[in-house]
């Protein structure tokens, strides 16, 4: 990746970063470890590789984003802020009555965003018939999820991979946030879903892993994914949950906890010196 658009892509994560700790801390509630883990794949998608348009967020021909693991909607918010979708200011309306950053996905009321969600398992086979659709209406935009990896152990989200592998949705790319962690601890103490890789070449996916917090591995990923064809793509990201915020990363307990006053400011103190330092 040429070295100063990998700059500015890790400095727009690290501001993402800071919208997501600003988002969570003035709802006092939400889910930031999971948030942050996606913050560089998401930064790298909405400023490098989709095909969006703030100024009109309904274009016909855009491509899709739908975020399955619907719950850590405080990344998706910071991104498509800093993506100019609607003011950086707003994240701190997060969770607050009356205003439209919910907790979860909305798409009748955010702009730029595509599928509403939260249920887990349900967000995937909404992209399965978005990319579907296109399809069958010879439209050449594409479709990436993200999911996470404790969201995995839901058999929807199976019944959505058969289905994709069918249907040789090519033009669909799953991303699966392998951190480890979600609400109840260790994925594999709860129920465990590895091996991931297999499980999705199993069901005829083209599979393809990627460190997701190394720009040079996601350009990667993401260029081979668009290689493939009459397969849908699982790229499995190996991801640190609270990564960019020491106290909170490989934490189970930063799933779904907002922090106080003091570790928000820790917190932004940590992200404000990396920020300064990348640029320079």
């Amino acid at each position: 990746m040429d070295e100063l658009l990998k700059k500015q892509l890790q400095i727009t994560a690290c501001k993402v970063r800071m919208g997501i700790i600003e988002g969570v801390y003035n709802a006092k509630s939400g889910h930031p470890g999971g948030s942050l883990s996606i913050a560089d794949t998401l930064t790298y998608l909405y400023f490098n590789k989709l095909n969006v348009y703030p100024n009109d967020p309904k274009l016909k021909d855009r491509d899709r984003f739908v975020l399955s693991k619907g719950h850590t909607a405080p990344a998706l918010y910071s991104v498509l802020a800093q993506r100019g979708f609607f003011p950086v200011e707003e994240l701190k309306t997060l969770r607050h009555i009356g205003a439209r950053l919910q907790g979860h996905p909305d798409m009748k009321h955010i702009p730029g965003i595509d599928m509403s969600t939260g249920s887990l398992g349900q967000g995937i086979s909404a992209a399965c018939g978005m990319a579907l659709s296109a399809k069958l209406s010879s439209e050449n935009y594409k479709v990436y999820a993200i999911l996470g990896d404790g969201e995995i152990e839901e058999g929807q989200v199976w019944e959505a991979a058969m289905f994709a592998a069918h249907n040789k949705l090519d033009n669909l790319t799953a991303i699966i946030d392998n951190n480890g962690l979600q609400i109840d601890g260790k994925i594999s103490d709860v129920c465990s879903p590895y091996p991931i890789d297999e499980k999705f070449r199993a069901f005829g996916w083209h599979v393809i892993t990627m460190d997701a917090h190394d720009f040079d591995s996601i350009e990667k990923a993401f260029n081979e994914a668009e290689t493939v064809v009459n397969q849908p793509v699982a790229i499995i990201q190996t991801s640190v949950k609270g990564k960019g915020v020491s106290f909170m990363e490989n934490q189970v307990s930063w799933h779904g906890t907002a922090p106080n006053a003091e570790q928000y400011e820790q917190a932004m103190s940590e992200l404000r010196a990396q920020l300064k330092e990348l640029e320079g």
